[in-house]
């Protein structure tokens, strides 16, 4: 049994799809969903109907992203914002237009049972965004920080690299777990299309959203499978621009 990993969705099924293909992913395999399976490309309810009617045939974690969060208070409420619809939101809005209630009560319980983080058994986190608690995730003080956070990365990415877990300055956050694992912060704005790895974390956003492709990794191996670039299989869509 392997336990693969895929970063932001962002409702490009179409690429799912191919990674599903290409890793040949059985159903032994445990799949670990980092968030944002919405905003974007304009199959948001083909993608978590796709994810519902998935983890029937297997093990499946589903962590919480910020815009899953963003399209499940708009179910709620019916409100919204622009900069939400800005950011992919009108894509949502428009692919939940023609449903039935019936199905946005199923997709409203799939959001709310959605998770803030997982921890394996081998101390490895999976969270989508991050968390500013010293002692790590149990003790965060703002469950927002789960998948909003982006300070985790960005301290990840700033540190000297020579520095080891066993200096007395190197930051407590990152003392807590084996390896963190993450999406959120696209990997493109750094200018890669392929998972990077700063001290401990691996973020696997790799800007399906954007222009880049969606990915999937084994987190033992680290061998990893794309997609094609996702705009390429939405030929007619614009995506996040």
């Amino acid at each position: 049994m392997r336990t693969l990993v895929i970063g932001d969705i962002h409702a490009g099924l179409r690429a799912l799809e191919q990674l599903m293909d290409r890793a040949k992913v059985g159903p032994k395999d445990h799949l670990i969903f980092l968030g944002d399976y919405v905003d974007g490309w304009s199959e948001a309810v083909e993608t978590v109907d796709f994810l519902l009617d998935l983890q029937d045939r297997q093990q499946c974690t589903f962590i919480r992203g910020n815009h899953d969060t963003l399209c499940s208070d708009w179910l709620k409420t019916g409100g919204h914002n622009e900069l939400w619809l800005r950011h992919g939101g009108s894509a949502t809005l428009e692919s939940y237009e023609k449903v039935t209630d019936r199905v946005r009560e199923t997709h409203l319980e799939f959001y709310n049972n959605l998770k803030d983080y997982y921890i394996d058994s081998d101390n490895r986190l999976f969270i989508h965004a991050g968390f500013t608690n010293l002692k790590g995730v149990e003790q965060e003080y703002d469950s927002k920080a789960f998948y909003w956070d982006r300070t985790l990365w960005e301290m990840a990415l700033a540190i000297n690299p020579s520095l080891g877990f066993e200096d007395n300055i190197f930051p407590k956050r990152l003392t807590h777990y084996k390896e963190i694992f993450i999406g959120h912060t696209p990997v493109t704005r750094i200018g890669s299309t392929a998972p990077i790895k700063a001290v401990n974390i691996w973020n696997v956003d790799t800007g399906a959203a954007f222009k880049g492709p969606l990915t999937m990794m084994d987190i033992d191996s680290k061998e990893y499978w794309q997609s094609d670039p996702v705009h390429l299989l939405y030929p007619t869509e614009s995506g996040r621009n």
